[in-house]
């Protein structure tokens, strides 16, 4: 039995007339309204076992939660495979036994949650109280936590909000002194979060904006922790927008900031600044960047940033990753780097780890498509890029895009660019590259 009929069969879905109102939404959802199956097509793929053409697979993906290789895995009947769900992906409308649809239960319990929310931070009229400052913490961590590992789309609406509430605590003139430097803190790491949103949606100019706000935050809130990752977000914001030489700027002035800092903060600026050096080409700074980063992670002395986690901490499996994409920005493809490359893959495996997350995960599969295409493995990549490509568009942003493309480009150029394997590649990540209709718009 397929996991794919089983998953459909615990969610109350038996019959392709069962099945394809609930395609619909989910499609519906994504922005994916011309790719919808025939009757026959999912009878094929209930009771045949047929594998669905790619147009459908981000809806199915989106739907159970599911990638389509562990939906397609034959299980005995009746009992579950050990495979965890996709971080981020929405499963198919839950339903109750009796009484409102449990989505719908969610969503009304949601607003109501919103609304107390509204009357805590709008009661203290004449101060801000520790209830108001204790639920800004949990969700400024939530955020945090979260950001990394969700579609921005689910994000995105109570990232805003929580900002919002924090400018308006510091606008409103009732923040005892006690309190204003963690308020800045806190809207120096939301704003840090805002800024990597744009980043993620392709919209440099505002993500470099909103960083620049969050610089002021953190220099208001005498952090120099913060003040120097707000660098290296312009550095990451530069970068991705294919401006090596202002990525290289910023990376290097925050790397002087941060040189005597004893978190993670300096080594995420030397990964950047080797990075930048690479995509100039500059092979000697890449190396010394890497050799220095290397030898000060056993020197890390964890710190508040690194305590907060998600894109706040600068974990070894990330160090390994940005490592690995700097050599292979200069076209190195040894034996030994593919090897580094699959450990840094294998970094991001488990995606319950507390350093898990989905983007890094797609960018270190792309660098081992890359340096596996440059060793002349033209399977062993597209094995490699698989995974990337079979993600749900919620998750494609900007980064993940970009990384792809690269892979494209580097087909193109390859002894193997003739190859009917190249030629279907690089169409199905020119539509990959095309199609992100879950990110938010406008």
């Amino acid at each position: 039995m397929l996991f794919f009929r089983l998953a459909l069969k615990r969610r109350g879905i038996r019959s392709p007339e069962d099945f394809l109102p609930e395609y619909r939404k989910v499609a519906q959802r994504l922005g994916l309204r011309d790719a919808e199956p025939a009757s026959k097509t999912v009878e094929g793929w209930l009771y045949e076992g047929r594998k669905p053409q790619r147009a459908f697979r981000p809806v199915i993906v989106e739907m159970l939660g599911h990638s389509i290789e562990q939906l397609w895995t034959d299980i005995p009947d009746d009992t579950g495979p050990d495979l965890p769900p996709l971080a981020g992906t929405s499963p198919a409308q839950l339903h109750a036994d009796t009484g409102m649809d449990l989505n719908e239960m969610k969503r009304t319990g949601a607003m109501a949650v919103r609304r107390a929310k509204d009357f805590l931070l709008g009661a203290d009229r004449d101060r801000v109280g520790e209830d108001t400052l204790g639920l800004l913490d949990d969700e400024v961590q939530r955020l945090v936590t979260e950001y990394p590992r969700v579609p921005l789309s689910a994000l995105w609406p109570d990232l805003l909000e929580t900002q919002e509430q924090v400018f308006r605590l510091l606008e409103g003139g009732r923040v005892r002194p006690s309190q204003l430097q963690d308020l800045n803190v806190k809207a120096a790491v939301l704003s840090f979060l805002v800024a990597k949103g744009f980043n993620d949606m392709e919209a440099p100019h505002q993500a470099m904006t909103m960083t620049r706000v969050a610089a002021a935050c953190a220099r208001d809130a005498e952090h120099p922790g913060l003040i120097a990752l707000t660098d290296g977000l312009k550095s990451l914001i530069s970068y991705w927008a294919d401006a090596p030489t202002d990525a290289y700027h910023y990376a290097d002035k925050g790397a002087s900031a941060a040189a005597n800092l004893h978190g993670t903060v300096g080594l995420w600026l030397l990964g950047l600044k080797a990075r930048a050096a690479a995509a100039l080409g500059d092979e000697e700074t890449v190396r010394t960047a890497n050799q220095e980063a290397t030898d000060r992670r056993d020197q890390v002395v964890p710190d508040d940033l690194d305590q907060l986690g998600g894109l706040f901490v600068y974990a070894p499996e990330k160090q390994l990753y940005y490592e690995v994409e700097s050599r292979v920005l200069l076209g190195h493809g040894d034996g030994q780097l593919i090897a580094t490359a699959e450990d840094a893959v294998a970094g991001f495996n488990d995606s319950s780890a507390p350093n898990w997350a989905f983007g890094d995960l797609a960018g270190a599969q792309c660098d081992l498509a890359l340096v596996r295409l440059f060793a002349g493995d033209l399977d062993g990549a597209a094995d490699a890029i698989r995974p990337v490509l079979d993600l749900s568009p919620s998750h494609r942003n900007n980064g993940i895009v970009v990384s792809a493309m690269r892979v494209k480009t580097a087909l193109m150029r390859s002894r193997a660019q003739s190859a009917v394997v190249a030629r279907d590649l690089q169409a199905e990540i020119e539509s990959f590259s095309a199609s992100r209709p879950a990110l938010p718009r406008g």
